[in-house]
């Protein structure tokens, strides 16, 4: 009787374990940016180098983190990109060396992960939001282009970048 109790313990045990040990971030949602993973060289519309671009999973695969080298003026950037699952929205938050960041929102929609700023105010007091697109193309390259608007209407370009991967 005592094995048999012993044994239905150790089962209960394993059961709970594995449970709590399930991932957190393996839903379609959060891997809907995994396509952006890996380490790119980025080139501009003109075929000129831009810079360079490593796109990690960390936090148990729950964050895409970007470590962004531009190919001028030792500019460097930073970037946190998550599901958040309460909101239903996947987020990002921009940190560069220049003392800006910029935060995100919006969702993948088919090849294309879309995500938009709130209303800002530039130093002039003018209103915009930022738009940036990523888009994934048939050969595996990802265009990444980044959009400014007044009104959401007419949209000017502010980056414009061709990633292929280096590995």
């Amino acid at each position: 009787m005592k094995k048999l109790l012993l044994i239905c313990i150790a089962i209960a045990s394993f059961t709970l374990t594995a449970q709590q040990s399930k991932c957190k971030c393996c839903t379609e949602n959060h891997q809907a940016f995994d396509f952006w993973v890996g380490t790119w060289k980025v080139t501009n519309p003109d075929g000129t180098f831009a810079g360079n671009n490593t796109i990690t999973k960390i936090e148990d695969d729950c964050v895409l983190r970007e470590n962004w080298t531009s190919a001028k003026a030792k500019y460097t950037g930073t970037s946190y990109n998550f599901y958040n699952a309460q909101k239903k929205q996947w987020e990002q938050i921009w940190i560069d060396n220049q003392g800006a960041s910029l935060h995100l929102k919006g969702d993948r929609v088919g090849n294309q992960m879309i995500l938009m700023s709130d209303e800002l105010t530039s130093p002039k007091g003018q209103k915009y939001v930022n738009r940036v697109t990523w888009t994934l193309n048939k050969n595996g390259s990802v265009r990444q282009h980044w959009e400014t608007s007044n009104d959401q209407k007419t949209w000017k370009t502010a980056f414009d970048g061709l990633y292929v991967k280096v590995k």
